[in-house]
């Protein structure tokens, strides 16, 4: 009987995973951000030889498709950093708001593969960041279901 009409695979057949999506949007990266899409492509490539060692067909098709979204995105990756001579937010600006219950929140918007909101890092495609791009100390912005102030704009490169 043919394979094709065999439900099990064999040990050789991975199953075909689904590619990461780069989406539509730039890829623009802080320094930092760089750094980081550079440092998981060194660490996936080091999974990668464990894994050959080791024969694990499945974590190597992983990790290999892993690899081809960080390599694709590294490559189209455009470096930006915040004009300090600017008072408006920007890409890569630390942003102070204030919130309508008087919470302050600090925000540096940064590149998507960098985002990572519980400490602070929005992806410059988030609704926050849209409502803050292009805005100065004073103005009020849409944060979630209420409003914002914003209150501070550091216009700093972040450390990498």
């Amino acid at each position: 009987m043919s394979v094709a009409f065999v439900k099990e695979p064999n040990e050789d057949q991975v199953e075909v995973l689904p590619e990461r999506e780069l989406g539509q949007d730039p890829n623009i990266v802080t320094v930092r951000g760089l750094a980081l899409i550079d440092g998981e492509i060194a660490e996936l490539a080091r999974r990668l030889d464990a894994a050959r060692a080791a024969d694990d067909k499945v974590a190597m098709a992983t990790i290999n498709r892993d690899l081809r979204y960080f390599r694709a995105r590294r490559a189209t990756s455009q470096v930006a950093e915040p004009r300090a001579d600017l008072e408006t937010v920007q890409f890569g600006s630390l942003v102070t708001i204030e919130r309508d219950d008087g919470r302050e929140q600090r925000f540096r918007i940064v590149g998507i593969d960098e985002a990572d909101p519980a400490d602070g890092l929005v992806s410059f495609v988030s609704p926050l960041a849209r409502s803050l791009v292009g805005r100065e100390v004073g103005d009020t912005v849409k944060a979630g279901n209420g409003e914002a102030e914003i209150v501070a704009i550091g216009n700093e490169p972040a450390k990498a």
